[in-house]
């Protein structure tokens, strides 16, 4: 069974709005392997002129997972979490987040298409973090569906 192309296109996911905890950065950081000061001690961030820990890169895509149901649309278009790929990610920064930061997240699908003869769903979502009306990121992701075989 493919995707509704129709009921994809276009979905918008509820608003998150997250406060961007210090632990979290830290953690994060870690886990990326960072070792610059001011992703881990808030005393070498304000050094570096930060008013607490800036967001690491590639973080914002980690954010968007802690919202509630991160892949809950895919039960509603109907698609088995068995049956998808990660197919990219693409980050566009306008201006930097740090710890105490609450963001308010957006997102929608903004592309579906097919691939090898339908056998691959191409759905692209595309995401936005704001400050207080400030646009802080954008980030883009694409989830490969491959079709699954209809049981005999």
């Amino acid at each position: 069974m493919g995707v509704d192309r129709d009921a994809a296109l276009g979905l918008t996911f509820p608003r998150y709005e997250r406060v961007v905890e210090r632990g979290e950065l830290q953690a994060f950081a870690a886990a990326i392997g960072e070792t610059d000061p001011m992703y881990h001690d808030p005393q070498a961030a304000v050094a570096a002129g930060h008013p607490d820990l800036p967001v690491p890169p590639t973080y914002f895509f980690s954010l968007e997972l802690l919202a509630p149901r991160p892949f809950g649309y895919l039960d509603d278009l109907g698609i088995d979490i068995g049956s998808i790929l990660h197919g990219s990610q693409q980050f566009t920064y306008h201006d930097l987040a740090h710890a105490g930061d609450r963001l308010v997240i957006t997102s929608r699908l903004v592309d579906v298409f097919e691939k090898s003869a339908g056998a691959l769903t191409f759905m692209v979502k595309e995401s936005a973090f704001h400050r207080d009306e400030q646009l802080v990121a954008t980030t883009g992701a694409t989830v490969i569906v491959r079709r699954q075989p209809v049981p005999a």
